[in-house]
C-alpha cells in the first residue's frame, strides 16, 4: 500500500520527529516527551545490560527506576534514519545513535547502537509501537572527565 505524496511526506516528518524526541526526551529529563513517543502497549528491547519493557509501566520503569538513576548526563545522535512503510498505517524504521555521557559515578561513557522500530499510526497519530536496539559497544572513557567548558 502506498501512501499519497502529501501523507507520505507528512509521515516521514512526523517519524523522524519522533527519533529526535526519544533524544530529547531522554537527555533533557522531559518525562512528558519521552513518554509521548510510545504508544501504551509498546516494546521497548534494550537487551543487556538493562533489560527488555513492556507498555507505558515497563518503560516508566525502564527510565525512571533503571536509566536516569544510571545516567548523571548524556547526549544522543542518531544518524542515517530510514524508514520504509509498510502499509498505510505502519512502517519500519532504523537508524544508528551514538550516545556520549557519565555515569551517576562520574565515569564518562560512550555508547553506539542501532534502533530498529515498528512504527504505528493510529487515529492520525505516529507513535513507535516496538524499538529494538542492537548494542555495537558500550565502552568508558578511561582517564576523561566530561565537564562543561569553562
Amino acid at each position: 500500500m502506498t501512501l499519497d505524496t502529501l501523507d507520505y511526506v507528512a509521515s516521514r516528518f512526523a517519524l523522524q520527529d519522533l527519533a529526535a524526541d526519544y533524544c530529547h526526551g531522554f537527555d533533557k529529563r522531559d518525562w512528558d516527551r519521552f513518554l509521548a513517543i510510545w504508544w501504551e502497549d509498546c516494546v521497548w528491547e534494550i537487551g543487556p545490560p538493562f533489560g527488555d519493557f513492556e507498555g507505558h509501566a515497563g518503560i516508566t520503569k525502564a527510565v525512571k527506576e533503571i536509566l536516569w538513576p544510571a545516567w548523571k548526563a548524556s547526549s544522543h545522535f542518531t544518524t542515517n534514519h530510514r524508514v520504509e512503510f509498510t502499509g498505510k498505517d505502519t512502517a519500519s524504521g532504523m537508524c544508528d545513535v551514538d550516545c556520549i555521557g557519565t555515569t551517576s559515578d562520574g565515569q564518562a561513557q560512550t555508547v553506539s547502537a542501532t534502533y530498529y522500530d515498528d512504527f504505528e499510526r493510529r487515529g492520525g497519530v505516529w507513535k513507535i509501537r516496538k524499538r529494538r536496539v542492537v548494542m555495537y559497544h558500550f565502552s568508558p572513557l578511561v582517564g576523561i572527565t566530561l565537564s562543561p567548558p569553562a
